[in-house]
Parts: structure tokens; C-alpha cells; sequence
């Protein structure tokens, strides 16, 4: 505690008042970078979520660790491989002009994937290479502590809740994330879908809208 504020306890203990309410010692904020960063370099050196063979090593998550959003992929592909960071490619760009066309922007929110290197040729991971890298997604969220997880497309979903779901059923719907009450999760297109199938592009633009109207703030 300060040695100001001792000082002032002292003195008006010696005037007779025995019991001071209101002061408490300021709690250091965590140092939530410094905590991922260590979360990295331990799935580097344990290497339990599975490394495909033709990778260049893992892709961790990037953006602003004191976002209330954490966005969950797939998995990284050759661009996103390249760079070591994810959603920079085609998929990545498309999604960077959705945030800023709701009045979100890139460097605002956290971005991730539900394995951490690229699957060869960019195929879906099975459901044993998901679980391998579960914890490790696990671990990011309870370090980030976000309001809202959307998943992008149904394999970020099925990885992080282990539900198999129909995208075109269950896009736009609000989950609960089982080991946190006061987490939820929606699920959307992934951007890569939606360059495919422009005809999906009015349905993510809405549940970008929905994201903002689920956290209630404004970025």
C-alpha cells in the first residue's frame, strides 16, 4: 500500500478512529499478451495440437487480447501459413471490409483458429486433430475472457462446442459456451463460403450487425 495512505490510516488512528473503510490495494491488470505469448510457447514446445506434415509451423491468434469478440476459424491456409497470422488472405480481406462496413475494425478484434497449422490442402480437420488442439483454444478464451465468440462456418463450431450442425439451419443462432456462463457463441459463414456463394453475403453482413446489438457497444 501507498506509504501516503499508511500515513493518513496512522494519524487518524491516533485521533481515535479505530476502523477505515474504503481503501484497498489496487489489483495489476494482467498482462494478457504476456500470458498468450506463454500459451504459444508452450503449445510450440509441447506440440500436442497436431503439426502437418508440408506446414511451416503453427499460426497463433492475433488482434487486440482485451477485445469483448474473440472470432474462431477453421484453421490457417497457404497465405495465413506464410505469414503466421490469421485470416490474411482472400477470406482474411473480405472479412476486414465486412468489420469496417458495420463499424468494426481489425485491430479492435481477436482472431483465431481451432487448429493451429494449415491442414494438408487446406482439407477440414478431422475430429481427433480439433481435439488435439482444444485445450490450447480453450486456454486463449479463458485468457481473453470475450463477451461473444463467433464461430465462422461449422467446423469452428463443431471444434469448440463438438457440434456437427448444418450451417444454412443454424447460421445467425446464439449458443452457450459451456465452460462460461457469461460467454456466448454465434455462428456465421465462413468469409471463404460466402466468396464462393455471393448470394450469402447479405445473411453475414446481418450477423456482423449482430454482433455489435450482442455486445451492445460501439467500437
Amino acid at each position: 500500500m501507498d506509504r501516503r495512505i499508511l500515513a493518513t490510516i496512522k494519524s487518524l488512528e491516533e485521533i481515535g478512529i479505530a476502523e477505515i473503510y474504503g481503501f484497498k490495494e489496487q489489483k495489476s491488470k494482467p498482462d494478457k499478451r504476456k500470458m498468450l505469448h506463454e500459451l504459444y510457447e508452450t503449445l510450440s514446445k509441447e506440440r500436442k495440437c497436431i503439426l502437418y506434415e508440408g506446414s511451416s509451423g503453427y499460426v497463433f491468434g492475433d488482434g487486440n487480447p482485451d477485445s469483448p469478440v474473440v472470432f474462431v476459424g477453421e484453421a490457417p491456409g497457404e497465405e495465413e501459413d506464410k505469414q503466421k497470422k490469421p485470416f490474411v488472405g482472400k477470406a482474411g480481406k473480405y472479412l476486414n471490409a465486412k468489420l469496417q462496413e458495420v463499424g468494426m475494425r481489425r485491430e479492435d478484434v481477436y482472431i483465431t483458429n481451432v487448429v493451429k497449422s494449415r491442414p494438408p490442402g487446406n482439407r477440414k480437420p478431422t475430429r481427433e486433430e480439433m481435439l488435439s488442439c482444444l485445450p490450447y483454444l480453450r486456454k486463449e478464451i479463458e485468457i481473453i475472457k470475450p463477451k461473444l465468440i463467433v464461430c465462422l462456418g461449422s467446423t469452428a463450431l463443431e471444434g469448440l462446442l463438438g457440434k456437427a450442425l448444418p450451417i444454412t439451419k443454424y447460421r445467425g443462432q446464439v449458443f452457450e459456451y459451456p465452460y462460461s456462463r457469461n460467454i456466448k457463441v454465434l455462428l456465421t459463414y465462413h468469409p471463404a463460403y460466402v466468396l464462393r456463394n455471393p448470394s450469402a453475403d447479405s445473411e453475414f453482413t446481418e450477423d456482423m450487425k449482430k454482433v455489435k446489438a450482442l455486445l451492445g457497444i460501439i467500437f
